[in-house]
């Protein structure tokens, strides 16, 4: 009886531990099993960095952002005063009046038309500037991107390099996350190219 006691006790001591330790291996991660090739390289990889943090951290983009908007604020201030310069024209016109004969007033009539045809003529050229401007800066900036990826993943560690878009991914697994070391890389490349 006795020994039917210790017995029972033992399996029970034994069940805990067999418990315990299922409980505690559940709460824990486990390691990711890795699909190699024959040669033991890994089939499949993929890895993302935050596009958001990449723009606000990359000083190159920052750069870039300067630079547009700066050209974009010059060519506003250069409508301003093309705009202004069209309204003191016709202030004058207005103080005029009646005072100008039908030949002044269909001249008038004309030159008003041409200034607004020159000022939307001039509007659209310079968003075309800046458009063109900018896909050429963001083109750069991705061109800068892409060779810093092709060197960062020289040893073709990943398959894929994506940018994390929040509509576009619903799960992210920060393992794989490669924005702090894209950041790091990209703007000690750009520091020593400046």
């Amino acid at each position: 009886m006795k020994q039917l006691s210790l017995i029972l006790s033992i399996v029970a001591v034994g069940l805990a531990g067999i418990v315990l330790f299922l409980h505690i291996k559940e709460k824990q991660p486990s390691p990711r099993p890795v699909v190699t090739a024959p040669n033991g390289a890994p089939v499949f990889a993929i890895a993302y960095f935050d596009m958001d943090s990449l723009e606000n951290n990359f000083q190159s983009y920052k750069d870039a952002m300067g630079r547009l908007k700066t050209k974009e604020e010059n060519l506003t201030g250069e409508l301003a005063t093309m705009e202004k310069s069209y309204q003191k024209k016709i202030a004058e016109w207005q103080q005029k009046g009646n005072a100008m004969s039908q030949t002044e007033a269909e001249a008038a009539n004309r030159e008003y038309q041409q200034m607004q045809q020159r000022y939307a003529s001039r509007k659209q050229e310079m968003e075309q500037t800046l458009e063109t401007y900018k896909r050429d800066e963001l083109g750069k900036l991705r061109k800068k991107l892409e060779d810093y990826l092709k060197d960062y993943n020289k040893d073709r560690k990943y398959n894929y390099i994506l940018s994390y878009v929040p509509d576009f991914m619903f799960y992210k697994d920060t393992i794989y996350n490669i924005t702090p070391d894209l950041i790091k890389g990209l703007n000690e490349t750009y520091k020593v190219k400046n």
